[in-house]
């Protein structure tokens, strides 16, 4: 696949700008255990990676009750914070070359994560990565859906003042790739980040993703 037609680039952040993925599924997997709740990696990065905490909440709490009985601790959000942010101030490191992609690219740039959008202005700015990208920096706080279905990736898109058809997203989870497939969206997988498993690039590549990469100096070579 090349890049020559693509006039903007839309990145997720988790664990594809920034490296926070395995921190966040070993904790949140870690925490869930001691509450009764056992996932696979495998199983816990398709059902939940790249969902909106809102989505999120509702798939494990649903999965809580089914399992485990009773109502959902309402305390959940606290610990999970309490856990992992301590990890990612001191942990966080950026994808390499990202910043070299995006000095390569000769189009528009954006982020379109699922996250809350004060930490994924934390994780940017930890990363120093922010400035590659402001203002265009999304979250799924922006629109009423959040990825699988379109919203954010078209709220991108129109805030770029691109169409959807020459827009190419970079995604690193199944819901992204849907997201993005949904929005009419080229989409790269990327399996760079150290969350990434033996099987993930096949998983994404039977959501819809176009080609999968492990570098973003991958996605420069296509441009």
């Amino acid at each position: 696949m090349k890049l020559t037609e693509c006039k903007a680039i839309i990145f997720d952040n988790d664990g594809v700008l920034v490296d926070s993925e395995f921190i966040h599924i070993a904790v949140e997997r870690e925490l869930l255990a001691e509450m009764g709740l056992h996932y696979s990696h495998e199983t816990y990065m398709t059902r939940f990676v790249g969902t909106s905490d809102e989505d999120y909440r509702r798939e494990i709490g649903a999965d809580y009750e089914r399992h485990v009985g009773g109502v959902f601790p309402a305390d959940f959000g606290k610990k999970l914070y309490d856990r992992v942010w301590p990890r990612i101030r001191a942990e966080l490191k950026p994808l390499d070359g990202v910043a070299l992609l995006v000095s390569a690219f000769d189009g528009k740039v954006a982020v379109g994560s699922s996250a809350p959008l004060s930490r994924l202005y934390e994780k940017l700015e930890i990363t120093e990565l922010s400035k590659l990208f402001e203002p265009h920096i999304y979250s799924a706080e922006h629109v009423a859906k959040g990825k699988p279905e379109p919203d954010l990736f078209l709220y991108a898109a129109d805030k770029l003042s691109v169409s959807p058809s020459v827009c190419v997203v970079v995604e690193d989870s199944i819901h992204g790739i849907a997201a993005a497939k949904a929005a009419g969206m080229k989409s790269i997988g990327f399996i760079g980040g150290r969350h990434a498993d033996e099987g993930l690039a096949e998983r994404l590549l039977e959501a819809g993703a176009n080609i999968i990469v492990r570098r973003h100096m991958d996605i420069k070579d296509l441009l």
